[in-house]
């Protein structure tokens, strides 16, 4: 268990919220994984501040978390450089986050401007849920003051989920059930949340695989 004490002699690189510091205090064995109802009332309410890591892997993402700063500088340039390969414009705001050379503004309109991956953190949920990140280099619409989805971002993603996990899951055997959704904005994050989607699955059929870096859906 992690004790304030120890918080403060090695503060973590990024705030912890209450429920952080009280998940730091307990040990996996007392930790209740996210179950599907769980994650549906989070969907929908697009609450992903509530989701929660297993303690133990909250120890080691506030140690990563610490380390890729220190050799990167920020989180994004590890993501661009390393996970996505994506190449920042040299006009890059970084107060705005990076922007990059795209084929089509609109988001998911060309395969080539996002890219589907498994979350190398995921939450602590149940057996049989995976959850998988949706990268763009475009960005969807948003409300300024507090970063919620646009209508018509909504039914961009609600139409990108249709066409490229439920109907072609449907085709390999299908996942039982599915939801969508974004982070809010965040202050500090220059990977600007509004070029990113959420996916949850259940139960998706084995067919539907990834490799080490992203999960052909093209």
């Amino acid at each position: 268990m992690e004790s304030q004490e120890d918080l403060d002699d090695d503060p973590p690189a990024f705030g912890l919220t209450d429920k952080d510091r009280d998940n730091l205090a307990r040990k996996d064995e007392d930790f209740e994984p996210h179950t599907w109802t769980d994650l549906k009332h989070i969907i929908a309410n697009n609450d992903l501040e509530s989701l929660r890591r297993w303690p133990s892997d909250l120890k080691r993402y506030l140690k990563w978390t610490k380390q890729t700063k220190q050799a990167y500088g920020t989180i994004t340039k590890y993501i661009c450089q390393e996970r996505l390969q994506w190449q920042p414009l040299p006009t890059s705001n970084p107060d705005d986050g990076p922007s990059f050379c795209i084929e089509n503004p609109i988001p998911f309109a060309d395969p080539r401007d996002y890219k589907v991956m498994y979350n190398d953190w995921p939450y602590g949920m149940t057996a049989g849920i995976t959850h998988i990140v949706v990268w763009l280099k475009t960005r969807f619409d948003v409300e300024p003051a507090v970063g919620d989805l646009l209508p018509q971002s909504r039914r961009l993603i609600e139409d990108f989920v249709q066409q490229t996990f439920i109907d072609r899951l449907e085709k390999l055997g299908g996942a039982d059930e599915m939801g969508a959704t974004r982070n809010h904005l965040q202050k500090g994050s220059k990977l600007i949340s509004e070029s990113y989607a959420n996916i949850i699955l259940k139960k998706p059929p084995r067919k539907q695989t990834a490799d080490e870096n992203a999960i052909n859906v093209v």
